[in-house]
C-alpha cells in the first residue's frame, strides 16, 4: 500500500506546520480561531489555510494574516554612505520620530516597509554610517516593525534546526549535519527493520520515519515509563506511518536476552460491560413495585394533604437516588472496561515488539542518548543482524572513547570510525570591484563556532 505524505502542497486545516521569520522557527497546529503568539505577534491562521506551503504572510493589525505582495524593493537606497562610523555619537537624538509617531503610523495601517523607509528619512546620522552599517540598521528595522511571517512543511532540516536553536539540550545538542550522517552511515532507507534508541524528544525517531517513508519497521527503545515523541509529533505523519512503528522499554531487554520475560497471558479483548437486558427489566419492575406501593399509601390517607406532598417529595428523592447510583454504577463499569481496553492494547503492543526482537535480523541500529553509550550498545548489538551498520552519537567525546575501546577488544567489529566534524558560518566580505550580482551578498552574517559533534560508526559482524 503506497503511503502518501507530504505530496499535498497547500495547507489544511489539522496540519502541523512551521512558522518562519528570519532565522526563527515554530512548529504549531493549523487551527481555525485559534490565536498563535510568534515572535511577540499574535495572530490567527485561518486565511492561510488552502494557501501553498512557503508562502510569506504579512499580519495585518486585526490578526489576520494576508500574502504578501511581490514589490520591489527600491525604498531603501543607500547610495549615499559615509567611510567610517568615528563621528556618530548613540546619543538616541539621531532619530526625529518618537514612539508616539511610529504608533499613529501604525493606527493608520502604514505597513512596516513604509515605516522603515520614514525612519531612514528622519534619521540623521543614516547617510554618514557606513555601507555595512547602514545594511545592519534596515535589518534590524525590519525585523522589528515588518510583521512577516512564512508558513512552510515541516522537514527533518527545518526540525532539527528550530530544536539546536530554541531548545538544545532537550535534542543533547544534535545538529541537523550530524542528523544527517547518523541517517546515511545506518543505511537508512525503506523497508528496512530499524532499532533506534534515542532521548532526543522524537527527532531522531521522526528523521528515521521520514525517510523510511511508511515502508519496513521500527522498534523504539525508550526509557523510564513510556516513549517520549514530542518532535515526532511536529512532522505530521499520517495515521499509517504508526502501524509498522513499535515500542520496547529499556528495563526488559536483559529478560529477553536471557530468555525470562515473562508477558502476561494475552487477554481477550474486552467485552462490553453495559447493563444486560435481564438487569434493566429488573431495574423496571423493582421501580414499578415501589410506585405501587406508594401509590398504596397515598391512598389508604387521602385525607391528609401535608402528609401526602411529604411522602411524594420523600418518593421523588428516593428516585434520584435510585438514578444517581445507576449512573454511578454504569460510570464505575465504563471506566474499568476502558483500563482493560487500555491494558490489552499495551500488552498487545509489548508482545508485538518483543516477537520482532526475538528474531535478531535489524537492518540497522541507531543510538543517540544521554546515557554512556557503550551498556546500551553491547545489549543492543545483539538485535542486530550480521555485516549491517550501526551509529552511536554521544555530546561528549569520553563516553565514545571508551565504547570504542571496548568493541576494539571485544572484535566482531569492522570499519570501526570516530568522527568529530566541525560546522562553522563565516562572515565574508567581496569587494566593491568584483561583478554588480556580487552586490546581493556582499555581507554575510555569522555565528560562532558550533561544538563539537561526535559520530562513532560500525559495522557489525557475527
Amino acid at each position: 500500500m503506497a503511503v502518501e505524505w507530504g505530496l499535498s502542497p497547500r495547507i489544511c486545516e489539522g496540519d502541523c506546520a512551521v512558522l518562519k521569520r528570519g532565522d526563527v522557527f515554530k512548529a504549531v497546529a493549523v487551527l481555525r480561531q485559534r490565536k498563535i503568539i510568534f515572535e511577540k505577534q499574535g495572530f490567527y491562521l485561518d486565511n492561510a489555510i488552502g494557501h501553498v506551503y512557503g508562502t510569506t504572510f504579512e499580519v495585518t493589525s486585526d490578526g489576520n494574516l494576508q500574502p504578501k505582495r511581490q514589490v520591489e524593493e527600491t525604498t531603501t537606497e543607500t547610495k549615499e554612505a559615509g567611510t567610517d562610523n568615528r563621528n556618530i555619537v548613540d546619543d538616541g537624538k539621531s532619530q526625529k520620530l518618537t514612539h508616539d509617531d511610529i504608533k499613529a503610523l501604525k493606527d493608520k495601517g502604514i505597513k512596516g516597509q513604509e515605516i522603515v523607509q520614514q525612519l531612514i528619512e528622519n534619521s540623521t546620522t543614516f547617510r554618514d554610517k557606513t555601507e555595512f552599517a547602514q545594511d545592519k540598521y534596515i535589518k534590524k528595522k525590519k525585523k522589528k516593525y515588518e510583521a512577516v511571517i512564512t508558513i512552510v512543511k515541516p522537514s527533518t532540516r527545518i526540525l532539527s534546526t528550530m530544536y539546536y536553536a530554541r531548545e538544545p539540550g532537550k535534542i543533547i545538542h544534535l545538529r541537523y549535519d550530524t542528523l544527517a550522517q547518523m541517517l546515511t552511515l545506518g543505511n537508512v532507507r525503506a523497508g528496512n527493520k530499524m532499532i533506534v534508541m534515542e532521548t532526543c524528544a522524537g527527532l531522531v525517531l521522526g528523521a528515521v520515519m521520514e525517510r523510511m517513508g511508511g515502508y519496513g519497521s521500527i522498534i523504539q527503545m525508550y526509557p523510564g515509563g513510556g516513549p517520549i515523541r514530542a518532535a515526532t509529533s511536529c512532522f505530521g505523519f499520517p495515521k499509517p506511518f504508526f502501524n509498522n512503528l513499535h515500542e520496547f522499554p529499556l528495563s526488559k531487554v536483559d529478560s529477553l536476552l536471557c530468555g525470562t520475560l515473562s508477558l502476561e497471558t494475552l487477554p481477550s479483548e474486552p467485552e462490553d460491560t453495559a447493563l444486560t437486558e435481564e438487569e434493566t427489566n429488573g431495574l423496571v419492575d423493582e421501580k414499578q413495585t415501589s410506585v405501587q406501593g406508594t401509590e398504596e399509601e397515598s391512598s389508604a390517607e387521602t385525607a391528609m394533604e401535608i402528609n401526602q406532598t411529604e411522602e411524594q417529595e420523600t418518593m421523588d428523592i428516593n428516585a434520584e437516588d435510585a438514578e444517581f447510583k445507576e449512573n454511578k454504577e454504569r460510570e464505575n463499569k465504563e471506566n474499568v472496561r476502558e483500563k482493560q481496553r487500555k491494558q490489552w492494547e499495551r500488552t498487545k503492543k509489548l508482545t508485538e515488539a518483543a516477537a520482532l526482537l526475538r528474531e535478531k535480523n535489524a537492518d540497522g541500529l541507531l543510538v543517540a542518548s544521554k546515557f554512556h553509550p557503550t551498556p546500551l550498545l553491547l545489549s543492543l548489538l545483539e538485535f542486530v543482524a550480521p555485516s549491517r551498520p550501526f551509529v552511536v552519537y554521544c555530546q561528549y567525546k569520553e563516553p565514545l572513547l571508551e565504547c570504542y575501546t571496548k568493541l576494539r577488544e571485544r572484535g566482531g567489529v569492522v570499519n570501526l570510525k570516530l568522527s568529530e566534524t566541525w560546522l562553522r558560518s563565516y562572515q565574508v566580505y567581496i569587494k566593491v570591484e568584483h561583478p554588480p550580482h556580487y552586490e546581493e551578498q556582499k555581507h554575510t552574517s555569522f555565528v560562532s563556532s558550533s561544538p563539537f559533534c561526535k559520530v562513532l560508526a560500525l559495522y557489525w559482524l557475527a
